[in-house]
């Protein structure tokens, strides 16, 4: 095979970019001849000729840019709580009758007992359970109640 490709002519040894993929460089300030002289393709005077000009993204040429033109939507509260939510069907495959933080990370519900707690009412429960949590959902702790069950809101 490889006699083949060297009988062809094909090879390593006269491999060429092809035609257009090689540019010269542009070469500034070398004269009117050069057709890139005098004030080397900038143009005359303004923020853009200048040296070490330096625009942020989005900038428009002086005219208010886009970003700051759009209106702004929309509020995101510096202080909003962030609950890990347990369903009553999760607390439903436990058999302790006592529920904790410590018990609830221990069983992987939630991973990290020092963050808050909120129980929700996906599910039901039919055993009688004691459950220690931040928050409850009206419908789980109604649920927790109906079965014989405690709730403990911690502060």
């Amino acid at each position: 095979m490889e006699k083949k490709e060297i009988e062809n002519g094909v090879g390593l040894h006269n491999l060429k970019a092809p035609v257009g993929a090689m540019k010269k460089k542009k070469l500034l300030g070398r004269g009117p001849s050069s057709g890139h002289g005098k004030t080397s393709t900038r143009g005359s005077k303004g923020q853009t000729s200048r040296a070490g000009r330096d625009f942020y993204p989005g900038f428009e040429g002086g005219q208010t840019p886009l970003i700051r033109r759009m209106p702004k939507r929309g509020f995101t509260s510096k202080f909003k709580k962030k609950y890990q939510l347990v369903n009553l069907s999760d607390l439903s495959r436990l058999s302790e009758s006592i529920i904790t933080l410590d018990l609830l990370q221990e069983k992987g519900l939630i991973k990290d007992k020092a963050g808050l707690v909120k129980i929700l009412g996906g599910g039901e429960i039919k055993n009688p359970v004691s459950v220690c949590a931040h928050v409850f959902s009206k419908k789980a702790s109604q649920s927790i109640i109906n079965a014989g069950g405690t709730v403990e809101r911690i502060a």
